[in-house]
């Protein structure tokens, strides 16, 4: 019998998740966070944004009430569409209102200083 893993998601800051980026690729897991700026029930398409940058969430998979302006937290797959245009596949989503986005992006720059800092010891 095959066994099938599930891969953690990666922290990712949104404006960090562009083409140059080690994780801008198919089936890359991560984890996004952001306010909703849209959401489509028909194509139950979110659209998220963090500073400057935006990404699509497919939650299909999600039981969730979205509200504009309420910030969430999603984990999935990203993947890239024929141009080259990302859409993350939510596995998992959160309601992550109250949470101080400023606070949270320095605190995953710090989390990132201290990994490297291991990674050359």
């Amino acid at each position: 019998m095959a066994s099938s893993t599930v891969n953690s998601g990666a922290l990712v800051i949104l404006e960090e998740l562009n083409p140059s980026s080690p994780l801008f690729q198919n089936g890359a897991s991560l984890r996004v966070t952001g306010k909703l700026l849209d959401y489509a029930v028909v194509t139950a398409v979110a659209v998220i944004a963090d500073g400057s940058a935006t990404l699509m969430i497919d939650t299909q998979h999600l039981k969730m009430n979205f509200r504009v302006g309420s910030i969430y937290q999603f984990i999935g797959e990203l993947f890239l569409e024929s141009d080259r245009q990302p859409i993350l596949r939510a596995r998992v989503g959160r309601n992550a209102d109250g949470m101080d986005l400023n606070l949270y992006r320095q605190s995953l720059k710090l989390l990132k200083e201290f990994q490297a800092e291991q990674a050359h010891s």
